[in-house]
């Protein structure tokens, strides 16, 4: 009889067929079988006086499946069980053991690539289930239900919001507390002094007066400074240094994620499709095969053939000085199993020799891919630094550039870095002169909001969750409405800040960044044996539950107050609701309609607008701050914080406004 492997994907199954043969008949599960019941107590689907015991059950359109893979597994002497090499994989590999009655007959295999070579290997080193990667996984699931159900209820009862999660409402927590301290910023100005050197053509900037750094606060202070220059500057110092820039390590899930946002524009979703293809399998000419290694790592860990074939290849194309070494990782507590990081099965595929066989989104994930592993190996690039500080009546100035002498493994890979800063040569000379200094008043910024990228290297820092959760995540927020993307930035909604503000009232000691790292933390003491699953969850729970048990007694239930209008897109009711910047009306399915009324306003003409045939008028902010703009908009983008007179400039022929009682040109120097 044959053996039979199950897989999850049914991708996967063809090329694993293939590699081994006739004696093999490869099926799949196509993902998980099982998941909790949603009976019991609270529908948790767990019994809460049993230790916490599962009732699991098929899921929806799985049992046709189960029944399929009974009867395959009858006709087989052996049962491979080869699911991903994660501690889902694993949990999934249990499952189809116990619903599948697999006693002895079966065996665990686990490879980090679908390659002939790999897969061979794998077939040769089977082993049992790892039960606490089962366990934790299992703790994980229950912990999910039990916070998901039991606070999406307490939402959905008291506060129209659709649901809570155990990372989710952290990472919604992250992005309200974010809003706030936007909000709540206060600027304060400071000033710079720039010198622009003559004949070297080059700026330095003033950043010292004596020994002592300088910090300007107001144009006073700036213009004391500035009646003290004079035009030449005597060289202080000429320092010179020899650095390095050692290449990053090879990607992890997260970085991966953060470096597509930031290079290729796609969602951190669209990026794990892609990815999930390109190691599944494509069909490259005659063979299929997977282009990468499993996608779902938090090691950077590299195989000892990969890093030899490599280290070969860079000698072979780039020559022996480009040739570099092995990134040591700086392993942070909670990276999850010993797989390697993300890198192409084989260097030898290069992005351009198998770009026919891709779609234009899957090269772009390969190449960022196929790049930074090639470029991992890459010795340091090298540069000179250069620092000249000036001196102009013992005020200092600063002024610093670099030249790379040695691109190394920037050759093929370039992260954000900047480009050449190339400093004169001063030999000899000791005086320099000025054509200009000038002064610019700043005011310093508030945090900037969460990007997709940002958040992800939040999340990772605080050690909240898992990379192959965050893209989940993230959708979640979005499709529930609890934040919004502008200008590919995170904004929390109404309903976003309402349900974390009543969160934090009753759950603050569990919805936070401190206690969601410290479960990641029991979850891998649970994979390596050192604690006990139902400790972690009976200690949960005895802390959980009380709070539930308060917020559903006391936490004060808002219901929006219909206004007998509908929704004209939908036809459900309208509502009232309260938001920061005051009430407002929209449709009360929120988030599936998104429709909110735009109030009629009185519309103040203010005069003309130069610079088409509209009128500026009185304008307002979200937050209820005046300004005044053209009715054009957004034809024409003319806008003003200060009342426009009327006038326009005599120099520059731009509206004049009016500011504590002065009148003065809204773009030049001018004042009446």
């Amino acid at each position: 009889m044959k053996n039979l492997v199950i897989v999850e994907s049914p991708s996967k199954s063809k090329t694993i067929e293939k590699y081994l043969g006739s004696d093999y008949k490869v099926v799949s599960s196509k993902g998980h079988i099982r998941d909790l019941a949603t009976t019991g107590k609270y529908g948790l689907g767990i019994d809460l006086d049993d230790n916490f015991k599962p009732n699991y059950i098929a899921i929806k359109g799985k049992s046709a499946t189960i029944k399929e893979l009974k009867s395959d597994a009858k006709e087989c002497n052996n049962v491979f069980l080869a699911s991903d090499p994660d501690r889902e994989g694993e949990a999934i590999s249990w499952h189809l053991q116990d619903a599948l009655g697999l006693k002895d007959n079966y065996q665990r295999v686990v490879f980090n690539e679908i390659t002939k070579p790999a897969v061979e290997e794998a077939f040769k080193h089977p082993r049992k289930i790892d039960m606490n990667l089962v366990k934790s996984q299992e703790t994980r699931r229950i912990l999910d239900r039990i916070i998901g159900f039991r606070l999406s209820k307490l939402m959905q009862s008291k506060t129209g919001g659709k649901s809570a999660g155990r990372v989710q409402s952290v990472a919604l927590k992250l992005i309200v507390d974010r809003e706030r301290e936007i909000e709540s910023f206060i600027p304060e100005e400071y000033w710079s002094i720039t010198a622009l050197i003559d004949k070297y053509d080059f700026e330095a900037n003033l950043f010292k007066y004596k020994d002592e750094e300088i910090k300007l606060t107001n144009e006073d202070e700036t213009n004391f400074v500035l009646s003290k220059l004079g035009k030449e500057f005597l060289i202080d110092n000429v320092e010179q240094k020899e650095k390095k820039r050692a290449s990053k390590v090879v990607f992890i899930t997260s970085t991966l994620q953060q470096a597509a946002v930031n290079k290729l524009n796609f969602s951190a979703s669209k990026t794990m499709r892609i990815a999930q293809k390109l190691y599944e399998g494509v069909d490259i000419g005659k063979e299929t095969v997977g282009l990468i290694t499993y996608m779902r790592t938090d090691s950077t860990r590299l195989s000892p053939l990969f890093i030899d074939e490599t280290l070969k290849y860079i000698e072979d194309n780039f020559g022996k000085e480009y040739v570099g070494y092995v990134k040591k990782s700086k392993k942070s507590d909670n990276v999850q199993d010993a797989h390697e990081g993300i890198r192409p099965t084989s260097i030898k595929r290069d992005p351009e020799s198998i770009k026919k066989y891709l779609s234009a989104d899957e090269y772009k994930v390969y190449k960022l891919i196929y790049d930074r592993a090639l470029s991992c190996l890459m010795a340091d690039s090298k540069y000179l630094q250069t620092t000249i500080l000036l001196n102009n009546n013992d005020y200092i100035f600063k002024a610093t550039g670099s030249v790379i002498t040695f691109d190394g493994y920037l050759k093929v890979y370039k992260d954000n870095e900047e480009d050449d800063n190339n400093l004169p040569d001063l030999t000899g000379v000791d005086k320099l002169v000025s054509k200009e200094i000038k002064s610019e008043q700043h005011f310093t910024k508030p945090p900037a909001r969460f990007s997709e990228s940002s958040l992800i290297k939040e999340l990772e820092s605080l050690g909240i969750g898992r990379p192959s959760t965050y893209a989940t995540i993230i959708e979640t927020l979005k499709t529930r409405g609890y934040v919004i993307i502008e200008e590919k930035k995170f904004h929390p909604t109404d309903i976003g800040i309402e349900t974390t503000d009543k969160l934090q009232e009753f759950f603050a000691d569990i919805i936070n960044v401190e206690y969601t790292a410290n479960m990641e933390e029991d979850l891998d003491e649970i994979a390596d044996n050192n604690k006990d699953n139902i400790k972690v969850l009976n200690d949960f729970w005895n802390k959980f539950e009380p709070l539930v048990e308060d917020a559903f007694s006391n936490m004060e239930k808002k219901a929006p107050q219909e206004t007998g209008e509908n929704c004209p897109e939908c036809n459900s009711p309208l509502v009232i609701r309260k938001g920061r910047y005051g009430e407002f009306i929209a449709c009360s399915n929120y988030p599936e309609c998104k429709y909110i009324k735009k109030e009629e306003k009185e519309i103040i003409e203010i005069c003309d607008c130069p610079n088409c045939d509209g009128k500026i008028i009185e304008k307002r902010t979200r937050k209820g701050k005046s300004f005044y703009g053209c009715n054009n908009y957004p034809k024409c983008k003319t806008a003003l914080w200060d009342k426009p007179t009327g006038e326009l400039c005599p120099n520059c022929n731009s509206l004049l406004t009016e500011k504590k009682d002065k009148i003065k040109c809204s773009s030049c120097d001018y004042e009446k």
